[in-house]
C-alpha cells in the first residue's frame, strides 16, 4: 500500500466527501480546512460556494479560480411497499456504468449502503437483453423489507445518494483512481493556486472558489461570480482523455501526463483569444507542457462566469481524466501539478496593465 504524501491526503479527503448538487457541505468543509491557512478571507455566497480570498496587491484586478464542490450522484424520489428506493440521476449519468454499483445513501440518522439493481436478465427476453436497461427501470436496494423499515433506518425522499468508491493510488503512482475527480481535482488545484502563493508579490487580487451545483447548469458559479466580480476568470475542471481503445484522435486528441487541457471551445464557452494568448505564450516560455482541447458536448464553470456581470475574460484550464461521470475515474498526477504550475505563473503576470490589454484585445 503507498504511504499518502500531504497532497495525497488532502485528495483522498477531497475525493472521499460526499456532496451532489445542492449538498455541497461536507465537501466545502474539507475544502476550507485545506485552503484557509493560505488565504486572507473566506466567506460564502446564498447558494454556499466556497470564496477564499488572497491579497497580492491591494486594489489590484481581480482573478477568480474556480473547482466546482458537487460530484455527480442521485437523490431518493420514493420508498417502494417493500423496502425498494426509487431515485432520481442529479447530473448527467449513462445508465451503462450504474447496473450492481454499490452507492451510499446520506441520511439525518447516518450512511446507508444499498446496491443499484433491476430485473434479472435472466428472465427477460432475447430481445429485451440486447439492449441496455433504462435508468427509470433501476432501483436501490438496501436490503430493507418494507416500506417502515427503510424510514425506521432514516430514508427520506431528497435524501443524497453518492457512488461508493474509495481513493487509490495505483501501480503506477502517478495514476489515481477516485469517484468524484469531476470536480475535486478542480477544488485541489484553486487550493494548491493558493498555497504557491503564500508569500509570492503578485500584482493583483486572487479568489480560489469552490462553486457548487455546476452538475446541474453551472449554477453556483453565477451567483459567485456575480459576489466577486472578476477582471478574469479561470474554471479549473476535468476533460476528456482520449488515450484508451477505440478513441481516435478526431474523437479526443489529449493524453493523460502530456500536461493540463487548454480548452478553446466547449458548449458553454468560446475562449477568451487574449487570456488564451497569455496561457500558451506564458507555458511555452517556462516549458510546462500542455495540450488543446474542444469539447462540442460539455461544459465548465467558465460558461457561467464569462456571461456573468458586465461579462469577464474566462477560459477552462482542464485535466484529461477516464471514466468521469462514473463509479470511478483515473487522472495524472502531473497534469495536476502542471496545471497548478501554469496558473500560478499566469497570475503573476496579470497585472492591470495586461489585463487591460487583454480586456480589450
Amino acid at each position: 500500500m503507498v504511504k499518502l504524501d500531504e497532497t495525497l491526503t488532502m485528495l483522498k479527503e477531497l475525493t472521499d466527501a460526499k456532496g451532489i448538487p445542492g449538498n455541497e457541505r461536507e465537501v466545502r468543509e474539507v475544502m476550507r480546512k485545506y485552503i484557509e491557512p493560505f488565504a486572507d478571507e473566506i466567506t460564502t455566497d446564498g447558494l454556499g460556494s466556497l470564496i477564499a480570498k488572497k491579497v497580492g496587491k491591494e486594489g489590484g484586478p481581480k482573478i477568480m479560480v474556480a473547482g466546482h464542490l458537487d460530484e455527480v450522484g442521485f437523490m431518493i424520489t420514493q420508498i417502494g411497499d417493500k423496502g425498494f428506493l426509487r431515485f432520481q440521476p442529479v447530473g448527467g449519468w449513462w445508465g451503462q456504468v450504474m447496473l450492481a454499483q454499490r452507492v451510499t445513501i446520506v441520511t439525518r440518522k447516518g450512511d446507508v449502503t444499498g446496491i443499484i439493481g433491476s430485473k434479472p436478465p435472466h428472465i427477460l427476453s432475447a430481445e429485451a437483453r440486447k439492449k441496455p436497461v433504462e435508468i427509470k427501470d433501476m432501483f436501490i436496494d438496501i436490503g430493507a423489507s418494507s416500506r417502515e423499515e427503510a424510514t425506521e433506518w432514516g430514508i427520506r425522499p431528497g435524501d443524497m445518494v453518492v457512488p461508493y468508491f474509495e481513493f487509490t493510488v495505483m501501480n503506477n503512482e502517478k495514476m489515481l483512481l477516485a469517484k468524484a475527480w469531476d470536480n475535486r481535482i478542480g477544488c485541489a488545484i484553486a487550493i494548491d493556486v493558493l498555497r504557491q502563493l503564500k508569500g509570492v508579490d503578485h500584482p493583483n487580487v486572487v479568489y480560489g472558489v469552490g462553486n457548487v451545483q455546476e452538475e446541474v447548469g453551472l449554477r453556483g458559479a453565477k451567483t459567485a461570480t456575480y459576489k466577486i466580480q472578476p477582471d478574469i476568470g479561470f474554471a479549473v475542471d476535468v476533460g476528456i482523455a482520449g488515450d484508451t481503445p477505440g478513441i481516435s484522435e478526431r474523437e479526443a486528441m489529449s493524453k493523460m501526463g502530456k500536461g493540463p487541457q487548454v480548452v478553446v471551445y466547449d458548449a458553454s464557452l468560446v475562449a477568451h483569444k487574449g487570456l488564451r494568448d497569455l496561457v500558451t505564450d506564458t507555458a511555452d516560455e517556462l516549458n510546462i507542457p500542455y495540450q488543446f482541447e474542444s469539447i462540442p458536448g460539455g461544459g465548465t464553470d467558465a460558461g457561467s462566469i464569462h456571461l456573468t456581470h458586465n461579462g469577464v475574460p474566462a477560459m477552462a484550464i482542464t485535466i484529461a481524466t477516464r471514466y468521469i461521470h462514473s463509479h470511478a475515474a483515473m487522472l495524472h498526477r502531473d497534469d495536476y501539478e502542471n496545471a497548478v504550475k501554469l496558473i500560478v505563473e499566469v497570475i503573476k503576470r496579470l497585472d492591470r496593465e495586461t489585463v487591460d490589454k487583454i480586456t480589450f484585445e
